[in-house]
């Protein structure tokens, strides 16, 4: 009988590693994350602080280089020469899967544009709890991540206002109110729930109506990174009703 491998025990040279880290408490880390973790010849981080707190804690000495939205393209370069050398990488985001509204595809793509091996060790994201403790239909649902701040901004929502399917977003507590209100303005009053603060101290999900949320906003503290479950368009309704999307 052939023996299984165990994939989380050995690493695999020239190897980019995306690996998926705790969106608060740092005990949701996987056994494997932690096993390729204290391997790797160099983790590649968004926020290098906020990655060596993770390291510490679990006692991993390991080189740490920053990899971000504003130095992608010079980084990305550079860590595929490195993984070519035979070196191995493993990719980090602030917290949860990179990849997920963060710059990690950038880097991705380069890696399998120059042949390389990606290997994604799944793990924690912020976006899967809040949406199964929604109490909002999961079998559907549409990733939309962070709306455009500006440009292209309503146009998405209009493009959105017909979508079925339950709709999950991200959001700063900088622009959280002005996106709720923008919902209710244009996906009318449905169900919605609001996560923030997901597995850490004082993680909380207010659930109910738009309108409700919003009427009652100025109750709920506003700190930590959001996750905004709205539910979708009546279908009977979009069935017999035209859109007046241009």
């Amino acid at each position: 009988m052939k023996e299984e491998s165990n994939p989380g025990a050995m690493i695999e040279r020239g190897t980019l590693y995306l690996v998926s880290t705790p969106i608060g408490n740092l005990r949701d880390i996987t056994l494997r994350a932690l096993d390729i973790l204290g391997q790797v010849d160099i983790v590649a981080a968004e926020d290098t602080r906020q990655s060596r707190i993770l390291l510490q804690h679990y006692r991993i000495d390991v080189p740490l280089i920053r990899y971000h939205e504003h130095n992608e393209e010079k980084m990305a370069s550079r860590i595929v020469i490195r993984l070519q050398e035979g070196a191995t990488v493993a990719l980090l985001t602030d917290a949860g899967t990179p990849g997920i509204s963060d710059p990690g595809f950038y880097l991705v793509r380069a890696a399998l544009q120059a042949g390389l091996q990606v290997m994604a060790i799944p793990g924690a994201t912020a976006f899967l709890p809040a949406l199964v403790s929604s109490g909002l239909p999961c079998e559907k649902f549409v990733f939309e991540g962070f709306l455009p701040h500006k440009k292209g901004r309503q146009k998405r929502l209009q493009q959105l206002r017909e979508e079925t399917r339950t709709m999950i977003f991200y959001e700063s507590p900088m622009r959280v109110e002005r996106t709720l209100q923008e919902f209710l303005q244009v996906f009318g009053d449905r169900p919605a729930a609001v996560a923030r603060e997901l597995t850490k101290k004082f993680e909380q999900i207010i659930r109910g109506s738009l309108k409700d949320i919003v009427d009652h906003w100025g109750t709920f503290p506003i700190k930590g990174e959001f996750v905004l479950v709205i539910g979708g368009a009546d279908k009977k309704r979009t069935k017999n009703q035209k859109t007046d999307i241009p």
